[in-house]
Order: structure tokens, then C-alpha cells, then sequence
């Protein structure tokens, strides 16, 4: 192995990634007094919160009387009941506020005709436990991830946050089962550095770049789900994976939720507006799996739309112009370049595409990260935390809601900070970094910097990406899962054989995408495994061998670790907290999902 040295570093806090949640949580501790570092592999404002279109929600009632406890509901049962009732009243409890701090802070919000903030309906988001759809989510136009981006960066460093950028984060440095912080590799220069901090906060995103159609960026590998697995931490409800109903077809590129929103639907082939068949109260503003599985259905029995009728349209065309230049202009930009449609005059052509993780690195509503140790389920890892895409806090359970991500993000970031301020002395002393805590990353920079087998990167992530989207796709079936668990483990033992032909270690693309797509692999065999070892439907999951939810044998969390040397996966379950934090809410209503 060569000589590897590292640059050290000493912070109160480190966070990992620079997107909503990692910026919100790194605001949060600087402001605080802690001393903040936040390490990202792309510039902050490319993180892929800028491409966050519809909103962010909130009950502020700015377009009619509204009520956190009917945000809550309606997340609880977007959940499919999966989700954990503790977290989702804390998220909807701290909503209004989150959205208020982001005002006065500089977001340009769209604004109604009396300057309060816009807001449009989405879906799955009611009034009165289900009675109606609702306008609840707040919006920039259709750019409100790209606002509260560049405001919250902007806010981080007149706060003093420390930004280290394009700096690669390889791995956590564990002790003992305790974190100490994280090691990263400088792009520009080759250096290595190590982060040591009382409290690492991960806050890398999704890993929707483990199929092959997503709506994610392709920065978005999981980084911080690989570097859990490695670190013997467990994964919560991977088998979760969101497709957004409306990606253009054949790019994927999204088209917000909003579109709906503000009066847009959905066609097939008949030019039947399908939607009311299949959720007669909301419509096309059904909850997003829903939606998915419909114009899925569509398709399959033979109504979809082209040449191949392997697709759906999206009107717009019936709205007033001054209404589109004035609230999606993002989309009608990229329904132009992707799609080559004028959004005024002709449909846009869409199709079911992955989009988000429900699943990702278990923690409590405090983001601090727990884990199944004996017979507890809740077990704190001391030193570590997760917001965000990364994290599963659980408040989308089975499925999320459109514009709940953009609040999670600032909600549980804040949760983070002040986590962080409650048990954290600035500047207290730290213990002494042993090289055998680093050892092992190293090792596994050196074996892949100098990869020398016989499979491309670029050609093993396509099987990859392949293989999930074939077999783990909007309808599941036992066999096709089966499949998918074979395929992706034999992916999974065709890493030995990669090769990277550029030994540098400055501006190293090669290599950088070789450790991402080792992120993505772990995450892809416990996903697949996961969806294969859960006999229900449930949100996202459609199991077309098991189509009923079963509460009696499945209301559970899934927990799958991932074996690196031997690719093997471990399934375990904790419960799903049904209890709330206060007694402040009123019963709510069965647990039917009929919209």
C-alpha cells in the first residue's frame, strides 16, 4: 500500500454535505457558538436542494383555514401508517416557524395579493382529516429549493460556518462505537484530511443514482448510507423507494408536483382524465405512489400515449400563460429543452421516475442516530447524527408526501443545532486520534485507487442500475425480486474485479466514482433484499404477489446491515413509535387510505 498522510482537523461539530438539511444543521451550530465545519463534494448551491421545485409545507393558513394537526394526519396516513406519529407531530408542530425563520432570513417566497406567503395544493395534503384538498405548500415559484439554497448559504458563512469544498468524505472514524469524526479526500490537491469532532452530522442525500431513471442528480450516490454500512450501523426502511409520477419522458428530468397543483392533469391515450377513476375526491392530487401506480396501470392494460404507448401526458396547455411565466417557469423552461414542448400549446409526455429514498440512517426526532443493540431498539450512537435524504427519522414511513422533503430538511436540521447546542461544550477536549481508527480507509482508498481487474466503473453501475430498475420497480413481484436480490449480489461481488486506470489522486474522476458507486452498492442489495423480505404492500412498496397492507405481521421498520467483505445482508425490525410527543391531538380517523 503507498505512503497516505493526513491533514487534521479539529471542530466542535462537522457536518457532512451541503444541501438543505446539511446547511440548515451547520447554520444552527455556528450560530450557537460551536465551532462548525461543513465538508461537501460539490459547491454548496449545487447541492441537489437547488432542484427542489414545487414548495415547502406548512399550516400557516395564508389560502384558508388550516391546522398542524391535519398537516399531521395527513402525513401519518401518506405514511401508510409506517410512520413514526413522534417525529411527524414534531415536524408539523415546528413547521410554521421553520417557514418563518426561512423568511426572515431572505426567501424569496411567491406572494399573495396581500404579501403573505403563496400557497399551492399538493397532494395528499387535506383539509379536516381528508374532507378536502388544501393549499399548504409554500412556494418560490417553482424554484423554492434554489432560494432557500443559496439564502441559507449565504446565512452559514455570515455566521462564520467553516465550508471545506469538493472535498470527498471516504468513511467515519469509529471507536469503539463511538464516532470522532469522518476522513475525506481533497479533490483539487490530493490531500487527505481527517475531521475530528464531538458530533458528525450526516447530511448527504439520496442514493437515486442506484437506478437508472431517477429525477436525482448524479452527485447523488448515498455517501452517507455507504459510510454507515461500512461502519457495522444498520439501514431502516430501504425497500421504500418514491417514483414521482411525473419525470419527462425519457430524460427523467422532474416536473414538479406544483404543476398539479396549480391545475394540471393527467391524460391517456383516450384523453380520459384517468385520476378521477382512480382517487375520486383528490384527483390528480393524489399521494404520489398512488398516482405512480395508476398511470402504471394505464400503460399496462394498453392506454398510454406514443408511438410505443409506454407514456402519460401532462396538460397545461388549458392555463392562462400569465399563470405558467409566472409560477413555473422552471418547468415550461424544461419541458422546452427535455421534451421539446411548448407547455402553452401541447401536453408533456411523462413517466413514473425514481425519486426519492424514504429509507436511509435510523434516528430519533432529536437526528440523533440509534441503532438495535439487544433488546434495545432506540440505542443512541454517541457522536453521530443524520438529517435529510440520508436519515430516516421516519416521518414519511412508507411514502412521502410532496413538499414535505423541503420541511424535513429545515425541520430536523434545526432539530440537529439545537441537539448540538444542548450537549455539546465548545472547545471541550477530545480524545486522541490512534492511526488503527483509520487504517481500514485508507486501505480501501488504496485498493480501489489502484484497481486492476477486468470490469469497468461506468459498465458494473449500469448493471447495477439496470437491475434495480427492472426488478425493483413501481410493481414488485416474488419473482422479479428474487431476481433482483441474485443480480444485484452477484454486482455486489464483481467489485474485486474493478478497474480504475488513473492512479493520481488530483481531480481523480475515475476513482471518485468508483467509491460512489461502492456507496450505491450497498444500498441497492439491502433495498432489494428488503422489498423481497417484505410480504405486503404498503406505500411504495406495490407487491403484486401480496397486494394488502399487513398491519398484524407488518407494521414494522425494516433494519438491514450489509456485510462488506461477503456482501451478505441482516434484517432485523424495530417498532413503529404509534404514540405521539403530547396529547395535543385529536383522534384521528381509521386506518383506511381512500382518497
Amino acid at each position: 500500500m503507498a505512503t497516505y498522510e493526513f491533514i487534521d482537523h479539529k471542530f466542535d461539530v462537522v457536518v457532512v454535505g451541503a444541501g438543505g438539511s446539511g446547511l440548515r444543521a451547520a447554520l444552527g451550530c455556528a450560530q450557537a457558538g460551536l465551532k462548525t465545519a461543513c465538508i461537501t463534494k460539490v459547491f454548496p448551491t449545487r447541492s441537489h436542494t437547488v432542484a427542489a421545485q414545487g414548495g415547502i409545507s406548512a399550516s400557516l393558513g395564508n389560502m384558508g383555514e388550516d391546522d398542524w394537526r391535519w398537516h399531521m394526519y395527513d402525513t401519518v396516513k401518506g405514511s401508510d401508517w409506517l410512520g413514526d406519529q413522534d417525529a411527524i407531530e414534531y415536524l408539523c408542530r415546528n413547521a410554521p416557524a421553520a417557514v418563518y425563520e426561512l423568511e426572515h432570513w431572505g426567501v424569496p417566497f411567491s406572494r399573495t395579493e396581500d404579501g403573505k406567503i403563496y400557497q399551492r395544493a399538493f397532494g395528499g395534503m387535506t383539509k379536516n382529516y381528508g374532507e378536502a384538498p388544501i393549499q399548504r405548500t409554500c412556494a418560490a415559484a417553482d424554484r423554492t429549493g434554489h432560494a432557500m439554497l443559496h439564502t441559507m448559504y449565504g446565512q452559514s458563512l455570515a455566521h462564520q460556518t467553516e465550508f471545506f469544498i469538493e472535498y470527498f468524505a471516504l468513511d467515519l472514524i469509529m471507536d469503539e462505537g463511538v464516532c470522532r469524526g469522518v476522513t475525506a479526500w481533497k479533490l483539487d490537491d490530493g490531500t487527505l484530511h481527517r475531521f475530528q469532532a464531538q458530533q458528525v452530522i450526516l447530511a448527504t442525500g439520496g442514493y437515486g443514482r442506484a437506478y437508472f431513471s431517477a429525477t436525482s442528480a448524479h452527485t447523488c450516490t448515498g455517501d452517507g448510507g455507504g459510510m454507515a454500512l461500512r461502519a457495522g450501523l444498520p439501514l431502516q426502511d430501504m425497500e421504500f423507494v418514491q417514483f414521482h409520477p411525473t419525470g419527462i419522458y425519457g430524460s427523467g428530468c422532474l416536473i414538479t408536483e406544483g404543476a398539479r397543483g396549480e391545475g394540471g392533469y393527467l391524460t391517456n391515450s383516450e384523453g380520459e382524465r384517468f385520476m378521477e377513476r382512480y382517487a375520486p375526491t383528490v384527483k390528480d392530487l393524489a399521494p404520489r405512489d398512488m398516482v405512480s401506480r395508476a398511470m402504471t396501470m394505464e400503460i399496462r392494460e394498453g392506454r398510454g400515449v406514443g408511438p410505443k404507448k409506454d407514456h402519460i401526458f401532462l396538460h397545461l396547455d388549458h392555463l392562462d400563460p400569465k399563470i405558467l411565466a409566472e409560477r413555473l417557469p422552471g418547468i415550461s423552461e424544461s419541458a422546452k429543452i427535455f421534451a421539446g414542448v411548448d407547455v402553452t400549446k401541447e401536453p408533456i409526455p411523462v413517466l413514473p421516475t425514481v425519486h426519492y429514498n424514504m429509507g436511509g440512517v435510523p434516528t430519533n426526532f432529536y437526528s440523533e442516530v440509534v441503532t438495535k443493540a439487544g433488546r434495545d431498539p432506540d440505542k443512541v450512537v454517541p457522536g453521530l447524527m443524520a438529517v435529510g435524504e440520508a436519515a430516516c427519522v421516519s416521518v414519511h414511513g412508507a411514502n412521502r408526501l410532496g413538499s414535505n422533503s423541503l420541511i424535513d430538511l429545515v425541520v430536523f436540521g434545526r432539530s440537529a443545532a439545537l441537539r448540538c447546542a444542548d450537549t455539546i461544550k465548545a472547545g471541550a477536549t477530545q480524545v486522541e486520534l490512534k492511526p488503527h481508527m483509520t487504517d481500514g480507509h485508507l486501505a480501501r482508498l488504496d485498493r480501489f485507487r489502484n484497481a486492476s481487474g477486468g470490469t469497468s466503473t461506468a459498465e458494473l453501475r449500469l448493471e447495477m442500475q439496470m437491475a434495480m430498475q427492472e426488478d425493483a420497480a413501481v410493481y414488485r413481484t416474488s419473482e422479479a425480486l428474487a431476481s433482483g436480490v441474485q443480480r444485484m449480489n452477484a454486482v455486489s461481488a464483481k467489485r474485486p474485479d474493478l478497474k480504475v486506470t488513473d492512479r493520481s489522486m488530483i481531480w481523480n474522476s475515475d476513482l471518485m466514482e468508483t467509491l460512489e458507486l461502492d456507496n450505491l452498492i450497498g444500498q441497492a442489495v439491502v433495498t432489494v433484499t428488503g422489498a423481497h423480505n417484505r410480504t405486503e404492500s404498503r406505500g411504495a412498496h406495490a407487491h403484486e404477489n401480496f397486494p394488502d397492507r399487513d398491519d398484524k405481521k407488518w407494521m414494522k421498520h425494516t433494519l438491514a446491515w450489509f456485510d462488506d467483505p461477503t456482501g451478505k445482508v441482516k434484517i432485523d425490525f424495530r417498532p413503529v413509535h404509534d404514540y405521539t410527543m403530547t396529547n395535543d391531538i385529536a383522534p384521528f380517523p381509521p386506518k383506511a387510505r381512500v382518497y
